[in-house]
């Protein structure tokens, strides 16, 4: 489902997804609440989401329809670059965040990612969240508390490495385990956190003070 209140845009960006073999358009909304309700009729497996529209914005509709729907994706689409956007979004249940000038591959590859479970970040979107940690223009670290103290040692291990941008197979290599392995701590210290998928982890992890951005 593709949300924006520009009707260029929604029809563009409608047109690249449907002539995409295996990915069809369900529905096109203009504004949050119009998106929130068009979603419980299609029930969409992804939703491309733009953060600022007239009425009800992206940032509320994206943390009202991820309540709602926790199957659906969200994957924030916006021309905007500034860090409290990214984070904000992140901290609404997105699954992804692209800048509107992605390259049309890169944009249905991105849609497949947070379709599959996994989190989607353009590579410039990463590196400002990182330094906005690092320079504590972001929420500052939580307490670790229960949280951290829940996680195995092996469970925090995995944990440090999504953080880090690694994927299972990837971290399964680092650690000497098997990626079904991988996959069963991942689901175990998303539950034991209360979040809902990988970015949402590695917003924890830096919030709980698991992982440090490299100076």
């Amino acid at each position: 489902m593709v949300v924006d209140d520009q009707l260029m845009v929604r029809a563009g960006i409608a047109a690249i997804v449907g002539a995409e073999e295996g990915l069809e358009v369900v529905g096109e909304a203009a504004d949050g609440q119009a998106a929130l309700d068009l979603a419980a009729q299609v029930r969409p497996d992804v939703v491309l989401m733009d953060i600022r529209m007239p009425g009800m914005d992206g940032l509320t509709a994206t943390a009202l329809l991820t309540a709602a729907a926790p199957a659906t994706k969200v994957l924030v689409l916006t021309t905007f670059h500034q860090d409290r956007y990214v984070y904000e979004a992140l901290k609404a249940g997105a699954s992804g965040f692209v800048l509107k000038d992605v390259l049309p591959a890169d944009l249905l590859a991105a849609i497949r990612v947070v379709a599959d479970g996994e989190a989607m970040l353009s590579p410039a979107v990463t590196r400002r969240l990182i330094d906005a940690f690092a320079s504590g223009g972001l929420a500052g670290p939580a307490e670790p508390g229960e949280r951290l103290a829940g996680l195995t040692p092996r469970e925090r291990q995995v944990l440090a490495s999504i953080a880090s941008g690694r994927s299972n197979a990837e971290i399964g290599e680092a650690l000497g385990i098997t990626t079904g392995t991988v996959k069963v701590h991942v689901n175990a210290l998303l539950a034991k956190l209360g979040v809902r998928d990988r970015v949402q982890a590695t917003i924890a992890a830096y919030d709980l003070g698991l992982v440090r951005p490299n100076p």
